[in-house]
C-alpha cells in the first residue's frame, strides 16, 4: 500500500514510534500530515521529514477534537493522493488504582483511544472509500487482553479501541484496517510506568522495570521499520486483525 507521492496522516508523531514511524516512511517517498499536541517537538519531525524531499505539514492539537482531526484532512487534500492513516497518538497517566485515578486523565485516556479513532474513522475513512483503495492502522497494545493494575483505564480502552477497529473492518472492505500491535517498546509510556506513583505503582514496577533492566526493550525504530515492511507487501490479508511487530 506505500507508494511514492502517496500521503498519510500521521499522528502522536513527536516523539517515540509516530515519530520513528513518519521518519521511516519519509524515507520512502511518502507525503505526510503529522499531529501531536507538542507543536515545538512536531515541527523538529516534519522538518526531518522534509529534508528528505517529501511534503510533510504539521498540524498540532488535540485529535480526540473534531476541528484537529478535519485541519488533518484539509491538509491531507492540499497535499493530495490521500492513502490512509496510522493512530499512534496515546496516553497512560500510570500508577493509581481505577478509585483514585482522577476523572479527567480517565477521560483522556478514553478520548486519545477511542474517541480519537471514532473522529479518524468518521471523517478520513469516507474520503479514502470514495478513492477506492486506502488503509487504516491503529497501535494496539496486548494491554487490551490483560488485567494490569495501575493501569486499568488503559487497558480497558484498548480493548475498546481494538474492537472498534474490528466492527470498522467488519462494515467495510474497501479501507483495509487493521491492528498494529508495536510490541514493547522504549518509549515516554515505558519511562512513566517504570517511575509511576499511586496505590497500583508497585504491580508496575515490578512489570515494568525488569524490561528495561534486562534489555528486553525494542527501539523505536525497529517497531516503526517492522510497521512499515508490512505496508510495503500485500496487506489485504491483515483486514480486521491484530499484527504484532
Amino acid at each position: 500500500m506505500l507508494t511514492k507521492n502517496s500521503t498519510f496522516i500521521i499522528t502522536g508523531a513527536s516523539m517515540g514510534i509516530g515519530k520513528a514511524i513518519s521518519l521511516g516512511l519519509a524515507k520512502q517517498g511518502v507525503n505526510l500530515v503529522l499531529n501531536a499536541r507538542s507543536q515545538e517537538l512536531l515541527e523538529e519531525t516534519a522538518a526531518r521529514c522534509s529534508s528528505t524531499g517529501i511534503q510533510a505539514i504539521a498540524v498540532p492539537g488535540d485529535i480526540s477534537l473534531a476541528d484537529t482531526v478535519l485541519h488533518c484532512l484539509k491538509a491531507a487534500q492540499r497535499i493530495g493522493n490521500l492513502s490512509g492513516f496510522i493512530h499512534v497518538a496515546g496516553l497512560l497517566f500510570p500508577g493509581p488504582t481505577i478509585w483514585e485515578l482522577d476523572e479527567d486523565k480517565f477521560a483522556k485516556i478514553f478520548d486519545v483511544n477511542v474517541k480519537a479513532s471514532y473522529l479518524m474513522i468518521k471523517y478520513f475513512v469516507p474520503k479514502l472509500i470514495s478513492t477506492g483503495h486506502g488503509v487504516a492502522v491503529f497501535a494496539g497494545s496486548g494491554a487490551a487482553e490483560i488485567t494490569q493494575p495501575g493501569i486499568a483505564a488503559y487497558c480497558a480502552a484498548k480493548a475498546a479501541q481494538e474492537h472498534l477497529v474490528r466492527q470498522l473492518a467488519a462494515e467495510n472492505s474497501i479501507v483495509i484496517s487493521f491492528i498494529f500491535r508495536p510490541g514493547i517498546v522504549d518509549t515516554r509510556m515505558q519511562e512513566q510506568a517504570r517511575e509511576a506513583k499511586g496505590g497500583a505503582a508497585k504491580h508496575l514496577h515490578q512489570v515494568f522495570r525488569p524490561w528495561k533492566k534486562n534489555n528486553q526493550l525494542l527501539t523505536p525504530d525497529q517497531s516503526a521499520s517492522a510497521l512499515i515492511k508490512i505496508l510495503q507487501g500485500d496487506i489485504r490479508g491483515k483486514h480486521g486483525q491484530i499484527v504484532s511487530a
